[in-house]
């Protein structure tokens, strides 16, 4: 084998190191449930073509994914205090907050740039609202500030079925708000079911997570009004008119199956059904949003 061979086989694993740096920046496990609820929703708003859903994915990614590589910079300090996050790439030194930011901005102009050419500008500003709460609203004021961080830094994460609806639209109904409402709403108890897992982490990383400045059963007693919430909120499209039988019949399961998980965790101590709850959770929105082109099928 010669020299310049093995060079190149020994630069290799290097390369792979920073592609797989770089995507982690992008935050691609929760992206992946973001798109999904994306997709759902476009197929619900009207019949787009696969090159309308793929150009609307892809703007949301890069929106996503550059708020993600920011936020990987700012919260470098907390992810390097928690045994969870330590190894990701800014906080481990192996990229430099600088890069990460400007990455970050990088891919939050693509997504702009791509969607108002490719889609349209409401879907653009939709998009980059998105990311500018994610980043300047929970990043940088509220997830160091207050308990509630999640509750009102949640309605970032909340954006992508309206970016969905007004990619296939052109516009906004308010079954688009109702969709916007149930990831809202959502969002705490999923949350909050995982930050008592760790809730040691974030109290060693100085976080104020509900957990840790109200207490583990203050936490299982929010999870259980969100969950009632929640079941509640996912009731209103097909009371508006917006859904049918089928959306209905699985609002009600999931719901109850999300009601039940939190009350076994009021009632229990272990931390097996903050887990459980926790992986019901994200079950629920995949299943409940899978249920809404499902309805319109049927």
């Amino acid at each position: 084998m010669s020299g310049a061979q093995s060079v190149a086989i020994s630069q290799r694993p290097v390369a792979l190191t920073v592609l797989r740096d770089y995507l982690t920046l992008t935050k691609p496990k929760v992206q992946s449930l973001l798109l999904f609820t994306t997709v759902t929703t476009m197929y619900v708003a009207g019949d787009p073509s696969i090159g309308l859903v793929f150009l609307t994915c892809l703007g949301g990614a890069l929106s996503a994914g550059g708020a993600g590589a920011i936020n990987h910079a700012i919260d470098r300090d907390i992810d390097l205090a928690m045994a969870r996050t330590a190894d990701r790439p800014v906080a481990s030194g192996r990229i430099s907050p600088a890069v990460a930011i400007a990455f970050g901005v990088l891919l939050g102009c693509s997504s702009v740039v791509l969607l108002s050419l490719a889609v349209n500008p409401l879907a653009a500003a939709l998009s980059l609202s998105g990311l500018l709460g994610y980043v300047f609203v929970y990043t940088l004021w509220l997830k160091r500030a207050t308990p509630q961080n999640i509750v009102i830094g949640g309605a970032a994460g909340a954006v992508p079925p309206l970016v969905a609806w007004a990619a296939v639209t052109g516009g906004l109904s308010g079954t688009a708000f109702f969709l916007f409402a149930i990831i809202f709403f959502w969002t705490p108890p999923h949350f909050w079911a995982l930050s008592l897992l760790i809730k040691d982490e974030y109290a060693k990383a100085g976080v104020p997570m509900l957990p840790v400045v109200r207490g583990e059963d203050e936490t299982r007693r929010q999870i259980l009004l969100y969950a009632v919430l929640l079941y509640a909120v996912t009731q209103l499209p097909f009371c508006a008119g917006g859904f049918g039988v089928t959306y209905l019949a699985a609002s009600m399961v999931l719901g109850g199956g999300f009601v039940y998980c939190a009350v076994r965790l009021l009632r229990s101590a272990d931390h097996r059904w903050a887990l459980r709850t926790y992986l019901f959770s994200l079950a629920y929105l995949a299943l409940l949003f899978l249920a809404m082109p499902l309805d319109r099928v049927v």
